[in-house]
């Protein structure tokens, strides 16, 4: 298997993942802005320390889950049911609500990249989903658990985040005043998502009982 190709599937996975404006991307466009770039970037990097970590755990899960393909029929159900209930929820019950604007009272470099780490530690939804990316990776061949590979993909997740955080810092300026970044529109652009995952997740069941 390409490590290449490995580390542009993380890369890419990681990157849809980050898109939708919520805690992390934010919070760095919003460091940077009041602080300065460089304290963004601090933040980012701290952030995708934990993702690192946090897709690595899932990768070995994954693993695991890889040689227990009865665990893995039931996981994919229970996926399925809770992404089509993400769907709905975003797309036709979740409300827009008015955010505080919170002073940042963290100030050096060293900080703010352990505030990074600890907003991205607090978000534990990166393992299931990325669990659930590798296994369906594998499911069709384009991943391997060895060691090299799940080092690729990790290292590629790390940096998809890393470069969509970096996006919103720099870009934050030119979009904030656009509608994309509003609350209903995220979740839109959230709930858009998960119904993709779910419709792939589906044809997915329906190949394994059809098999």
């Amino acid at each position: 298997m390409d490590i290449t190709f490995i580390f542009f599937l993380g890369l890419i996975i990681a990157f849809i993942g980050v898109v939708p404006p919520g805690l992390l991307n934010m919070s760095a466009a919003k460091i940077s802005l009041k602080e300065g770039h460089a304290r963004g970037i601090m933040f980012s990097i701290g952030a995708c320390v934990t993702v690192f970590a946090q897709t690595y755990i899932a990768a070995i899960f994954a693993r695991y889950l890889s040689k227990h393909t009865e665990v893995v029929e039931i996981l994919q159900r229970v996926a399925f049911v809770v992404f089509v209930l993400i769907t709905i929820y975003y797309l036709f019950i979740a409300k827009s609500k008015p955010k505080q604007d919170i002073e940042p009272k963290v100030r050096s470099k060293h900080s703010r990249f352990f505030h990074g780490v600890f907003l991205s530690a607090i978000n534990m939804f990166p393992i299931p989903f990325q669990a659930y990316m590798t296994v369906t990776l594998a499911s069709v061949g384009w991943l391997a658990f060895d060691t090299i590979s799940i080092i690729s993909y990790v290292s590629g997740a790390a940096m998809g985040s890393f470069v969509m955080l970096y996006m919103y810092i720099f870009f934050f300026d030119k979009i904030k005043s656009k509608s994309f970044t509003s609350q209903k529109n995220m979740n839109y652009l959230i709930g858009g998502i998960t119904g993709v995952i779910s419709i792939f997740t589906l044809i997915n069941i329906i190949k394994d009982l059809s098999s």
